[in-house]
């Protein structure tokens, strides 16, 4: 078998027609940080290497903590003007700017293709995502400002400064453009911090087409610990919306302790599928299948299986199969000039593959049982190119609790399975890592499995099926240590980014107190 990567499709080609799509934007081929509605050719360019082939792609233009703290201050002053603004004016360059980003849709994939190593469908995905739900914002949202509060009418405000964006890398446009473009609606000017592993440049030519249609976008390039405080505790900032792992959530929450700053932190958990009396294999294979998407590389994956014992052989004859035929590779060298039909491509970086490499060597020390580990050879593979980021499935049987793969999420194709034989140790496991985005129980007995879901310290639990963030007026959230400050989605997202009636209590996890929408 022959691959190759189409000419209009390789690294050279698709970040030319970036660049003559959005001229401005770029300095040299460089992107530029927007500020004060200006691109400018300001910071220190850092080498930006896909992980699809390990070569340069393009650079991350890192500003310094001075410079993004000026950014703030214009961006504060933008969002003065644009919350005077109507909602049909908002909405006219909301939807503006949504319809050009449709006109380079491919391209947009394109490069979460090379920036991230997105598989085609996948990649698709994402930018659809984005484009057709703040399709679906731009014809609700003004109902979701105005509510009846006693009796009477009332309507909600933006917030008093910019909403402040740091997101991961994983879902620039479905998250982190959409989050900012139903904030742009709600009347608030918004700033983003560039993800340092990967997006850039699909940010840049998302965010120059905001420019383009009149919209207060702030875009950031920089590390993590210059601009973290001008970002998050700069008075100027209205709110903070973060999604990202434990540790650097814990950062920011400990950074807004003070505040008083409006908050949405996405943080990760360890997302379980517990099976208990279970018995529809065929639809659990499907179910299976699908959860490889984007190398487990999403914030609702399922990494952990908790069996009851006496399903366990079941169970394998099921997932064994379907692990062993998973399809990875260069997300874009196919036959025939087409893209291949794969489950997924690299990891984010070729250092984040040799570290969940070590976590899986650090559990099988430590008396992890290895049922499947696959091998880097079997991907679909340019001849000679660098694959030091990919990683193949592996499967643990008994994760032990000295291992970190035990209690965190990988955040990679690496699943681990646990073997309870009572009810209540399948609680336990399934709650190993306090607090979840999503989770599933899988029983013959819907009644029951409901009733084993109000245990189970997830925002979303599936009965027989998983979970997803979800679209539109789907609320999301997280329990315990997954989530901080206002829930999003929907009306959910909307009241989280604009000001309410006095002594409102939104939903989400506060210090005060907690409070859940029907999910």
């Amino acid at each position: 078998m022959t691959l190759r990567v189409p000419d209009h499709h390789t690294a050279s080609a698709v970040l030319s027609r970036a660049i003559a799509a959005v001229p401005e934007a770029f300095d040299d081929g460089v992107p530029r940080n927007l500020i004060d509605r200006r691109w400018q050719a300001v910071g220190e360019p850092a080498p930006q290497v896909t992980p699809v082939d390990g070569t340069v792609f393009s650079q991350l233009p890192k500003i310094d903590a001075a410079t993004a703290q000026d950014a703030v201050r214009a961006a504060a002053r933008a969002h003065q003007a644009w919350a005077q603004t109507t909602f049909e004016q908002r909405r006219e360059a909301v939807t503006s700017a949504v319809e050009a980003m449709s006109q380079v849709r491919d391209d947009l994939a394109l490069l979460l293709a090379w920036e991230i190593g997105k598989p085609w469908k996948a990649a698709c995905a994402d930018v659809d995502r984005c484009l057709d739900g703040v399709r679906w914002y731009a014809e609700h949202t003004e109902q979701m400002l105005n509510q009846d509060v006693e009796g009477a009418p009332y309507k909600r405000q933006p917030l008093p400064g910019p909403v402040s964006n740091i997101a991961s890398w994983n879902y620039p446009m479905s998250v982190l453009v959409h989050a900012e473009l139903v904030q742009l609606l709600a009347g608030n000017a918004v700033i983003a911090k560039t993800p340092t592993q990967g997006g850039a440049v699909t940010l840049t030519v998302a965010h120059a087409l905001m420019a383009r249609a009149g919209l207060p976008a702030t875009l950031l390039s920089g590390d993590g610990s210059a601009l973290s405080d001008p970002l998050v505790r700069s008075p100027e900032v209205g709110a903070l919306a973060f999604v990202g792992g434990r540790s650097n959530g814990g950062k920011i929450a400990a950074q807004l302790v003070d505040t008083g700053k409006r908050h949405m932190l996405e943080q990760e958990g360890l997302n379980t599928w517990g099976l208990w009396e279970f018995s529809d294999w065929d639809g659990l294979s499907a179910h299976l299948r699908k959860g490889f998407e984007y190398a487990k590389q999403r914030c609702t994956a399922y990494p952990r299986f908790v069996v009851q014992r006496k399903l366990v052989d079941k169970f394998l004859a099921t997932y064994l199969p379907v692990v062993q035929s998973v399809r990875f590779g260069h997300p874009l060298a196919g036959e025939n000039g087409e893209p291949p039909a794969l489950d997924f491509g690299p990891l984010i970086s070729a250092a984040k593959a040799t570290e969940l490499e070590g976590r899986v060597a650090e559990a099988l020390r430590h008396g992890a049982v290895p049922l499947h580990h696959g091998d880097r050879s079997q991907g679909h593979f340019l001849e000679g190119q660098d694959v030091s980021a990919y990683a193949a499935p592996v499967t643990l049987l008994a994760p032990p609790g000295a291992s970190r793969l035990m209690h965190e999420e990988p955040f990679g194709p690496v699943d681990t399975i646990v073997v309870v034989d009572t009810e209540a140790e399948l609680l336990a496991q399934m709650n190993a890592s306090n607090g979840a985005l999503v989770a599933t129980v899988a029983c013959d007995d819907e009644s029951f499995a409901a009733e084993l879901a109000e245990s189970v310290q997830a925002f979303k639990v599936g009965i027989n099926k998983p979970r997803s963030r979800g679209d539109r007026d789907e609320p999301f959230g997280g329990r315990g240590a997954s989530w901080k400050g206002a829930f999003v989605g929907g009306q959910h997202l909307v009241h989280a980014v604009t000001q309410g009636p006095p002594g409102e209590q939104l939903y989400g996890n506060f210090p005060g107190y907690h409070r859940y929408p029907q999910t």
